[in-house]
């Protein structure tokens, strides 16, 4: 996985796609593709992230499928846009599975939509991977039969982590929170108060506000007059950028700690300069542009020409190596049908991922396989998301 393939491997490969892996997957596979179905915001002001889940996912799969496939058989993604709306992801879950016979699902960028399909997922039996959406009671949803796993954050660990960061970071006694109005935004209050508690800390409020809202200067003034003396913010990009932006108004200079809502797109074009003050969590960074799965996305998609056009990687990261666990899961099932798979995925190991080597990522009392010390806290500089340095 950590080497680059010579051109002239690259050029056969090239041609098999082209003639629909005709060699390396001969007319008599078994039922032909399996089929992994993507639900996902491909549109909107998230569409950044859905692009680079879908990058990850399809670099996965061109791996497998180069390697000889699953079971004899290749990959093949079938994508559906969820536009953000919970009611259009059941949908499209729906569909991607009793129309298109998927052998599992993909995505939930958004926790409301994840929380949408999770229900179906567990009474179709239909495997669901998260590579995004990280609202606790997504894997933790008490089904007696839970199908749903992630490769992603998971927002009480997360605020676990924005907490210490703060307070060893800045030094923060009194932070306020400022929150999405949403499921999202209800779990991570959930989780930040559970973080403060433990430490016996104070806040200095709980502010809500509206993916719509374009001024927030009621709600940052409250928690200002109440003393707060750093900021957890959740909310995706666009208005994470409203918050900037009121924040500018006020001319509050306060530290920002968020969960990686504003990674999910061009953050720092909405938000302005004072963007890259707000430090967030990421999963996983390209390193340099030396990265094995860098080149490959250069190679893939050459539109991709700076790291800077890598938004964002941890989108990218997390879909590869969901796809290779689902993949490998698949195959030690010896079998497309969800309870199979899902109880292969309790036994699986050694798969080899760009985060991290997965060692029996799941079981039954955890489905999630990236746990605290996977995180990173990062921050926008000139358009590309870097580590902040110690």
């Amino acid at each position: 996985m950590n080497r680059r393939l010579p051109l002239t491997r690259r050029t056969l490969l090239a041609g098999a796609t082209a003639l629909g892996l005709a060699t390396a997957f001969p007319a008599t596979a078994q039922d032909g593709p399996i089929k992994l179905g993507l639900v996902a915001a491909l549109s909107g002001q998230s569409a950044k992230s859905g692009e680079a889940i879908t990058r990850g996912i399809t670099l996965a799969m061109d791996k497998i499928n180069a390697e000889g496939g699953v079971l004899g058989r290749p990959l093949e993604l079938v994508s559906r846009d969820d536009e953000s709306n919970p009611g259009k992801g059941l949908v499209a879950a729906r569909e991607l599975v009793q129309r298109e016979g998927v052998a599992a699902l993909i995505g939930g960028l958004d926790t409301p939509v994840s929380l949408a399909i999770v229900p179906f997922a567990n009474d179709a039996k239909v495997p669901f991977m998260g590579p995004w959406a990280a609202g606790t009671p997504i894997t933790m949803n008490g089904a007696e039969e839970n199908y749903v796993f992630r490769v992603s954050a998971v927002d009480e660990i997360v605020d676990e982590a924005i907490t210490e960061y703060l307070v060893s970071k800045y030094g923060s006694k009194k932070p306020g929170m400022i929150l999405i109005n949403n499921p999202w935004g209800e779990s991570n209050e959930k989780g930040l108060m559970k973080a403060l508690e433990k430490r016996g800390m104070d806040h200095a409020g709980i502010e809500k506000f509206e993916n719509n809202d374009v001024d927030v200067v009621p709600q940052l003034t409250r928690l200002k007059e109440n003393g707060a003396d750093g900021l957890f913010l959740v909310a995706n990009v666009a208005p994470s950028a409203q918050v900037v932006k009121s924040l500018d108004k006020m001319g509050w200079d306060v530290p920002v700690a968020s969960h990686w809502g504003p990674a999910g797109g061009r953050f720092t074009e909405l938000a302005g300069d004072s963007g890259e003050k707000v430090h967030f969590v990421q999963t996983f960074l390209f390193d340099s542009e030396e990265h094995p799965l860098y080149m490959k996305l250069t190679e893939k998609f050459p539109e991709v020409t700076s790291l800077a056009d890598v938004t964002p990687a941890t989108g990218i990261g997390n879909a590869y190596d969901a796809t290779l666990l689902l993949a490998a899961a698949i195959e030690a099932a010896g079998s497309t049908e969800g309870p199979a798979i899902r109880e292969a995925m309790y036994g699986i190991s050694g798969v080899e991922g760009v985060i991290k080597t997965y060692d029996t990522p799941f079981t039954p009392d955890n489905q999630d396989a990236l746990g605290p010390n996977d995180y990173i806290m990062s921050q926008f500089v000139k358009g590309e998301i870097i580590p902040i340095s110690e």
